[in-house]
């Protein structure tokens, strides 16, 4: 690759706001609590920039011999729709049809690798401009060896659908590449206008809906190699258990069984067939070291605000003068359950360990740090690992540390063979990471005019970010507080003159991670009741109340915008009507603010959603139809963690582990309608697939208090 330009990362990088060298940089500032604040609000506010290869096209565009267009993918696809919005975007900058676009997986052997991972709401959003300027260079190195080809310059020449053309010769782009075995990347062209794009902004079909309804073999569960045995581990039932032994005995003459594999954290059985091996597995005697006979009740009381370590990440005004002791104040609390991810594919790898190279497939959402991580157990070097990413069965932030890749590869490794190796439904429940139970007291005082005076919310949650493979240990000692336990935490109504939130760092004895929109949902739901409340004492709308309460800033207006326009489409009332009442909640997450409106009837005391209004500007839309199917999905699922689903602690073990005794929203439990608007308050696209998650809980527990008079301060959300 000759004349290779090397600034498109570093641009991207800046283009991004605070990267992690930006962090690290001031870290030591950050003890005093201000500094600490001000850094929060940036990372709370900040779009997070794409951190891979964007200097070499060739590594991201195959042109096959059909003339279509392949995109190897760094995201990985995992019923978001990432996939049809990347194709759309190509296909605009590249000239080329939809039909022409395939979109696949890149394998880590490719070097087209996200540093990052698949998360955050961030593959739109941070691929939009990179994609861009990677297929209009590409377009440009196609269509300088086209004027080379054809002898005439390159101004000469027009591209429609993938067809060079001077006016008498044409050249497809597959004829143009035939034979190039060396290209020169020339400095990033001038980009087409948006206005003259023919795909983005449009509701394009899914380029992955044929696959998915012929059930096509695209999952990790699919994946086969030949002469493939299966593996299984034993995993244990209890919290905080430590691998200490085991007595293998029983299991190594069982049928089927080929070896048992002993490493120091685990012990696994390869077989012949999946019952085999599962057969033989639980013949094994294991020991653990555990915790003891923990029980939820245990676990409320160490999530109680004022247990763990607090820390301020955000402060205006004087709030603690406002806020002494005093009989007009309000306070409130609220509290959220333990939270499995229960994906529908359970975690799982099929690795093929040779001497110098492994080969994996699996579903995971951080090739890089899978890769890195199999790499140093099996003692080879990065590039020896192939990752090869397959469709996700749901992600939801499971998958973003997959080390259940390692013992896959060392099973197979042991035998010399592909080796499958999945976690059972039960597995996948007791050995999860959980979103953390959360408690939450609020304090807030009106002035005579009914306006809030003062706020703050206290936040007491286990980890959620720290504590990833994914975050440098260093920002535990420089943020304080979990960035994941707070987000959706801080106070958005910068119209108020005194407020303040505050982290309290609870530590768990259960691993606590990523869990979709991270403390998003739980915060949302305790801040937007209080916000409720505080409108009823105010004797106000709700809608009103929250609209005088926000600054006219850009941030303030695309939020005011929201608000006005779920009312408009709702045609928002206080009243309760034939039955049935309105809630009202907002929330602003990674710069993409939502409002959300639902209508809730109580029937055999039970609650009933009948209709989800939501509005979100999320920028430039690239697919409507994709966004608006983020948001039903985002609010129907962040209906069954609000009124379904909890996980409880009895004796020591995490339960239920399977569907049915795990409440979660089913079909009959969906609203009949949900009614998306989408508002363009950005020029770029925004995250989109976990903002629509935040307001809906309070939105529900809002309308239900309406009806009935009760406030509903404990998820899932049951009548008394």
């Amino acid at each position: 690759m000759a004349d290779k330009k090397k600034l498109s990362r570093r641009t991207f990088l800046v283009r991004g706001g605070l990267g992690t060298i930006g962090v690290l940089a001031v870290g030591t500032y950050l003890f005093r609590s201000p500094i600490r604040a001000k850094i929060a609000g940036m990372i709370n506010t900040a779009d997070a920039p794409y951190q891979g290869n964007t200097d070499t096209p060739i590594i991201w565009f195959e042109i096959t011999n059909e003339n279509t267009v392949i995109l190897h993918s760094p995201k990985v696809e995992m019923g978001q729709g990432t996939f049809t919005g990347l194709a759309q975007i190509v296909a605009d900058e590249l000239s080329v049809s939809m039909e022409q676009m395939q979109v696949v997986h890149a394998n880590s052997d490719s070097g087209n690798i996200d540093a990052f991972a698949t998360g955050g709401s961030t593959s739109i959003s941070s691929l939009w401009m990179p994609l861009r300027e990677l297929a209009a260079t590409m377009r440009e190195m196609i269509a300088v060896e086209a004027a080379r080809k054809m002898e005439v310059e390159v101004y000469e020449l027009t591209i429609i659908d993938g067809v060079i053309s001077d006016g008498n010769k044409k050249m497809t782009y597959a004829q143009v590449v035939e034979g190039v075995t060396e290209w020169n990347v020339p400095d990033i062209p001038e980009l087409k206008p948006i206005s003259d794009y023919k795909f983005v902004g449009k509701p394009i079909a899914r380029v992955d809906l044929e696959d998915k309804v012929f059930g096509s073999p695209i999952f990790g569960m699919d994946a086969t190699m030949p002469y493939m045995l299966y593996g299984a581990v034993a995993r244990p039932t209890r919290i905080g258990s430590t691998y200490i032994g085991s007595d293998t005995s029983k299991a190594e003459g069982m049928p089927g069984v080929v070896k048992i594999v002993k490493e120091i954290d685990f012990v696994g059985v390869i077989a012949n067939s999946l019952i085999e091996a599962e057969n033989a597995k639980e013949a094994i005697d294991v020991q653990w070291e555990t915790q003891g006979d923990i029980q939820t009740s245990d676990i409320r009381a160490l999530v109680e605000v004022g247990k763990g370590t607090p820390f301020v990440i955000q402060k205006e005004g004087d709030v603690d003068e406002f806020l002494k002791e005093d009989s007009n104040n309000i306070i409130s609390e609220y509290w959220s359950p333990i939270g499995a991810h229960a994906q529908l594919e359970p975690n799982g790898a099929l690795a093929y360990v040779e001497a110098d190279k492994a080969t994996i497939m699996m579903s995971t959402q951080v090739v890089n740090l899978t890769r890195g991580e199999i790499a140093k157990r099996l003692d080879f070097e990065d590039e020896q690992v192939n990752i090869v990413p397959t469709f996700l069965g749901g992600g939801f932030g499971r998958r973003l540390h997959t080390p259940n890749g390692i013992q896959a590869a060392l099973l197979s490794k042991a035998v010399g063979k592909p080796v499958k190796c999945f976690f059972t439904r039960k597995e996948e429940f007791q050995n999860d990471t959980f979103r953390p139970p959360t408690h939450h007291i609020l304090k807030g005082k009106l002035n005579e005019t009914g306006m809030i005076e003062a706020l703050e919310h206290n936040v007491s949650s286990g980890d959620v970010a720290f504590g990833s493979p994914m975050l440098p240990k260093v920002l535990e000692t420089v943020l304080g507080a979990d960035l994941g336990a707070w987000r959706g935490g801080m106070i958005q109504y910068g119209a108020i003159p005194n407020f303040k939130a505050i982290s309290w760092r609870v530590k768990l004895p259960f691993a606590t991670s990523w869990w979709r929109s991270l403390g998003l949902l739980a915060n949302t739901f305790a801040i937007e009741s209080f916000m409720d409340e505080l409108a009823v004492k105010a004797g106000k709308n709700p809608a009103e109340f929250r609209l005088a309460q926000i600054q006219d800033d850009d941030r303030g207006k695309r939020l005011k915008s929201v608000i006005n326009a779920v009312v408009e489409a709702a045609g928002y009332t206080n009243e309760v009507i034939n039955g049935r009442a309105m809630g009202i909640a907002v929330s602003t997450d990674a710069n993409t603010p939502c409002a959300e409106i639902a209508e809730v009837s109580i029937e055999n005391n039970t609650i009933k959603v009948h209709k989800v209004f939501c509005a979100m500007d999320p920028g430039l839309v690239v697919n409507p139809d994709q966004v608006r199917a983020q948001c039903e999905g985002a609010i129907i699922m962040g209906m069954s963690a609000s009124m379904f689903e909890k996980m409880e602690v009895e004796n020591g073990e995490l339960t239920p582990t399977i569907y049915g005794p795990y409440q979660m929203a089913l079909m009959k439990h969906a609203p009949k309608e949900i009614e998306v608007i989408l508002l363009q308050g950005s020029d770029a696209p925004g995250a989109v697939g976990e903002p629509p998650l935040g307001p809906i809980g309070a939105a529900i527990a809002n309308a239900v208090f309406r009806l009935t008079g009760q406030r509903l301060r404990d998820m899932p959300l049951q009548l008394a």
